[in-house]
């Protein structure tokens, strides 16, 4: 495994992170499989861990504070997100920030994420939805301070909306903020226009969320392909974005190269960014741990398939089914 600097936090974090979404509420999640494959992460040299109390009301951060107490000798980096008080996924633009975050329940939310966690501090709390035009309302800034002065949080981030990265370089101008975590994969190339340059430039970490797009990356999805109604993916992959990810994954297949899997071409594009501070792939099956894992060996892509994998950027606008 090979570790990046974490941004001015200084922390040194695998570049390849677990994200822990598909583990509460997913369809075929199951607590003892999700264990497994988190103790096999930890075991390979995974170090950071990103949750949320939105993922399953509380469910994952239970299950990341379980492998926190089975490996009480690793230093293990948790992450977890603040879900907006009003529980809509993304914050629109007629939001206000009382709608989403007053103080009293950053505050509120944070300790039940301490508690869900079993720590007494967390490494990073994040905003799961945001709004820059908040940016300069002293509430949330106050929040966030009186956390770290009472030790509850040790830095804050922003989890930015779906295709929507450069809805926060005002706040990263505030100096409140250690980290972004932001939509980056093949086909959603956008942050590299103004954030990635800000993030570099303020020294704020990066987290590289979706790298397989929801799973178009992984060449598996067909226009057939369908979702259980409880399952998340059905409310994203409706008609219109289902066969139109199809087509655009359809013409990547070419250029994977012999001996690598699509996915293993769409983690190791990203690694290929030095912006990149982590990525967070979701993973549930020990499998799939193991073959992302794998990809953090140093080895590239050539340049001649970086510059035909750049040609593939899809930019797309937030809709109603991209929540």
């Amino acid at each position: 495994m090979e570790y990046r600097r974490f941004g001015r936090t200084e922390w040194q974090v695998s570049e390849i992170g677990y994200g822990m979404w598909g583990m509460a509420g997913w369809t075929n999640s199951d607590d003892k499989q999700s264990d497994r494959s988190l103790d096999i992460a930890v075991e390979s040299g995974c170090n950071f861990f990103d949750t949320a109390w939105g993922y399953g009301h509380g469910k994952s951060e239970n299950i990341l504070g379980r492998l926190v107490k089975r490996h009480p000798g690793k230093r293990l980096y948790l992450a977890t997100k603040i879900p907006p008080k009003n529980m809509k996924w993304p914050a629109k633009p007629e939001y206000k920030l009382i709608d989403c975050f007053p103080a009293d329940h950053i505050i509120e939310y944070t300790e039940k994420s301490l508690k869900n966690l079993g720590v007494e501090t967390i490494d990073l709390q994040q905003f799961h939805v945001w709004q820059d035009s908040w940016a300069e309302n002293e509430e949330w800034q106050r929040a966030i301070e009186k956390l770290k002065a009472d030790g509850k949080i040790q830095h804050m981030g922003i989890s930015v909306n779906r295709w929507e990265p450069e809805n926060v370089l005002n706040t990263l101008r505030t100096g409140h903020i250690s980290s972004v975590q932001v939509i980056y994969n093949i086909f959603d190339q956008a942050p590299e226009d103004n954030l990635f340059p800000l993030c570099r430039e303020l020294d704020i970490a990066t987290i590289a969320r979706v790298p397989f797009d929801e799973g178009t990356l992984t060449g598996t999805l067909t226009k057939e392909t369908t979702f259980p109604e409880d399952d998340w993916r059905s409310t994203y992959f409706v008609p219109e974005n289902l066969n139109a990810s199809v087509d655009h994954a359809d013409q990547l297949k070419q250029l994977v190269p012999a001996g690598m899997t699509m996915a293993e071409m769409a983690l190791r594009f990203i690694l290929s960014n030095p912006d990149v501070s982590t990525i967070i792939p979701g993973m549930r099956k020990e499998q799939h741990v193991k073959s992302n894992l794998s990809t953090s060996d140093s080895k590239g892509l050539p340049k001649e398939l970086l510059a035909k994998l750049r040609s593939h950027r899809w930019d797309r606008k937030p809709t109603g089914w991209s929540q």
